[in-house]
């Protein structure tokens, strides 16, 4: 409900809330938002340094809430907090102070929800029963190879224990939780291994909230550790605390095909986000545009009925692209 201006989430005493599943118990689908880096960039934010969105926490913030707020605009019901490349180890390499590295955690949830709060307290009664009953701030945990900034997140190569995997990610956890997270989003997991630490940790240190998983993959089958991802999905189907698994950062042509072979193992809500059809080149961390790309306006039907329940975008997508997604959706 909307108080003094703000949308507030009203739940019992102690209740772990799948606010996913409440808001699936009124629409068909949901949809999650769109590129960050892309939309910093076109408003003049250099993206190019191993923080590379996260960047703008430190000198863009208007920046950021902006983007959010276009993504509420354009029919988002998720909004993913600009954390995937930041944590406190990279923002003290770079030579911010431990609380000063901690404050931007804080602050990437902080606009989030007060680009949030402004969209919905501006819509009228009849504007806000057409969207969802619950828009949701997802914590953005990006993978150890996200911090290598090497591409690695799409080789899943490098071998960490589970105590480190879990100490690595553990404060930019704890801080998005302390600020308000609706959800962690577990994002880009190309590492077998990293996921079961992370969703371990979920379990063992926040027992109260949820989490959605997407793995990284090189093929629709197969995860880019070389992990079956339909074993890797059926392995996670039993984790109460994990609201929805799909992928995320693939081609738009991959996942109908992921879909389908999600929704054999699983029954979870399944949830997707791939890039916009644009090649990537992770060792000059280019784009190359691809005009023989299939768009969103012509895949999401085929999503839809082959089992997904979330859908936004990755790398490269926009808001026009969202309001695609939604106009099905909705």
């Amino acid at each position: 409900m909307i108080i003094d201006g703000k949308l507030v989430k009203i739940l019992g005493d102690g209740q772990m809330s799948d606010l996913i599943a409440t808001d699936l118990k009124y629409r068909k689908g949901l949809v999650v938002d769109g590129a960050m880096a892309t939309e910093l960039e076109k408003r003049g934010v250099d993206t190019s340094s191993d923080l590379w969105s996260a960047t703008a926490l430190i000198d863009h913030p208007d920046e950021i809430i902006a983007v959010h707020k276009s993504y509420f605009e354009n029919g988002a019901d998720v909004a993913t907090t600009n954390t995937y490349q930041a944590n406190v180890s990279k923002f003290m390499e770079l030579g911010w102070s431990e609380s000063e590295s901690e404050a931007l955690i804080v602050k990437a949830v902080e606009l989030a929800r007060t680009a949030c709060d402004e969209y919905y307290g501006s819509l009228s009664d009849d504007e806000r029963k057409k969207r969802a009953p619950d828009p949701l701030i997802a914590g953005s945990v990006g993978p150890y190879g996200a911090y290598l900034a090497d591409g690695s997140e799409y080789r899943g190569d490098y071998n960490l224990t589970k105590a480190e995997f879990q100490e690595f990610h553990y404060s930019r956890m704890q801080l998005l939780d302390q600020a308000g997270v609706d959800l962690f989003a577990f994002e880009t997991q190309p590492n077998f291994d990293e996921a079961n630490a992370l969703v371990d940790l979920l379990m063992d240190k926040f027992p109260k909230q949820q989490a959605w998983l997407t793995f990284s993959v090189k093929d629709e089958e197969t995860l880019c550790d070389g992990t079956s991802l339909a074993e890797a999905v059926k392995y996670f189907n039993g984790a109460d605390q994990i609201s929805a698994i799909g992928v995320n950062c693939t081609t738009l042509e991959n996942i109908n095909e992921i879909i389908r072979n999600i929704h054999q193992v699983t029954d979870k809500p399944i949830i997707v986000y791939p890039n916009n059809g644009d090649i990537y080149d992770p060792e000059t961390k280019t784009w190359q545009a691809n005009p023989q790309a299939d768009t969103f306006k012509d895949l999401v039907p085929e999503w839809l009925d082959a089992g997904a329940k979330l859908i936004g975008g990755c790398c490269r997508t926009t808001p026009s692209d969202i309001k695609e997604i939604s106009n099905f959706i909705n």
